[in-house]
């Protein structure tokens, strides 16, 4: 520890982990916390990603998907060590015991705090923690790999074809972005280069993002004879977020096509009949046409129309069998800080409370989300009112509740802004909208 430059610098706790960072660095706020090449790297924006990527991990481990064997995992692009150290500490004894981790940073400093931080607070488990110096594209190459963590400052595309080659047969790649101006279509010919895609700026463009950064997974995966499930998307604050299980298949990659489209705002009555027709769409009559619709990759699109979104995913952005078990109470189990009157931070009970909303926030609507991921409309409030020139949002919950009574399918979705899921044709939808406003 000598050799620590700074050490023991403060501690913190995230979740249920304490955790040491440089003096001076605040644990709270939006996007990295320091950038300055002499303190280890901490993003406490990131704490919500970190709670989800705990419970992701025990539920598709608890499925059964990855085996009955040891899990190889690296959190490729460590810093502070904190993702790592939070499976380890907060799983389940049981699967923690089932890790073999590695934590990869190009910085040796931050490895050698994860490691004193690691040795100081232990896990209540046996579990092995190993870091490596490098290039996350040199350390996962070692052998297969059964978890992915892709965590970088901007795009993750230039980790992802060797992070995706290096796969075990069965396995979870998780992957960040927080160059979300050109995912989401502010910086359009960023967005190009990187993705080969470009995105309508509307209400929808986060999803749009988080869709095209699928399609690029899908599209490496497929090159390396493997097929993609997405299991969690989020869109949080200033990054995109998606975790996908990648299974070897070539017979699942030479379909990955199937799942690649283009969507379309404002759509014409024959894009909707397209949509319809390719099951991408609910029944419906045409009378009102909807905001938005997908088509197949094979839909013939202008260049140069600015409708047009894409070539992104169009399938569901996520697994309702592992994000029904993705519930606040799961959450707070598994990481939710205990009072303790002999703790080393010395936090209140008002403190140890905040810190369990916080948790609970993060994985808010995901569970009940998950009845409805498979649904073809996801419909901001806002833009909704927007569109019908109804005046007030309606209130998301109120047109899910409304939406189920008439027997659709229909939930309130996690995302940054007021939205829903439904398979409700759009002529109920606007109804429903339509009902519910005040009389004038």
């Amino acid at each position: 520890m000598e050799k620590l430059v700074g050490w023991p610098g403060e501690l913190h706790r995230e979740g249920r982990t304490l955790f040491r960072i440089s003096d001076g660095i605040s644990q709270k706020g939006v996007g990295p916390a320091t950038k300055d090449s002499t303190a280890v790297f901490y993003n406490p924006a990131m704490a919500g990603s970190r709670t989800r990527s705990v419970i992701l991990m025990r539920t598709v481990i608890e499925s059964g998907y990855l085996g009955k064997k040891d899990i190889y995992a690296i959190d490729g692009l460590s810093a502070s060590g904190l993702r790592a150290r939070r499976w380890l500490n907060e799983l389940p004894e049981k699967i923690a015991a089932r890790l073999d981790v590695t934590i990869c940073d190009m910085d040796e400093k931050s490895l050698e705090w994860a490691m004193a931080t690691h040795e100081e607070f232990p896990p209540n488990n046996i579990s092995a923690l190993r870091k490596r110096v490098g290039d996350l594209r040199t350390a996962v190459l070692d052998h297969g790999r059964h978890w992915v963590d892709i965590d970088p400052f901007g795009s993750p595309m230039p980790f992802l074809d060797t992070a995706i080659q290096s796969l075990a047969r069965r396995a979870v790649i998780e992957v960040s972005a927080t160059d979300t101006a050109a995912l989401t279509g502010s910086s359009k010919s960023a967005l190009l280069r990187r993705y080969g895609a470009r995105v309508l700026t509307d209400g929808l463009c986060h999803d749009s993002g988080m869709r095209v950064m699928l399609a690029n997974i899908a599209r490496i995966a497929a090159s390396h004879d493997r097929c993609i499930e997405p299991i969690l998307s989020i869109w949080d604050s200033h990054h995109l977020r998606v975790s996908v299980k990648v299974t070897k298949s070539i017979k699942g990659a030479n379909r990955f096509e199937e799942n690649i489209g283009w969507r379309i705002a404002k759509p014409v009555e024959s894009e909707v009949m397209v949509s319809i027709e390719n099951g991408l769409h609910p029944k419906s009559n045409l009378d009102i046409l909807p905001m938005h619709c997908f088509v197949p990759l094979s839909q013939p699109v202008e260049s140069g129309d600015k409708r047009i979104s894409g070539p992104m995913w169009i399938g569901p952005t996520g697994a309702g069998e592992v994000m029904e078990k993705i519930t606040e109470q799961a959450a707070l189990a598994l990481s939710a800080p205990i009072f303790q009157k002999d703790d080393p931070l010395k936090w209140s009970e008002k403190e140890i409370e905040l810190e369990r909303r916080r948790i609970s926030r993060n994985v808010r609507y995901i569970s009940s989300e998950a009845t409805a991921i498979h649904s073809p409309h996801f419909i901001l409030t806002d833009d909704l009112a927007s569109w019908l020139k109804i005046g007030s949002p309606p209130s998301p919950n109120i047109m899910v509740t409304l939406l189920e009574e008439r027997g659709y399918c229909a939930a309130r979705a996690h995302y940054a802004k007021p939205a829903f899921r439904t398979d409700a044709p759009w002529q109920i939808i606007v109804e429903v909208a339509n009902s519910i406003q005040p009389e004038s």
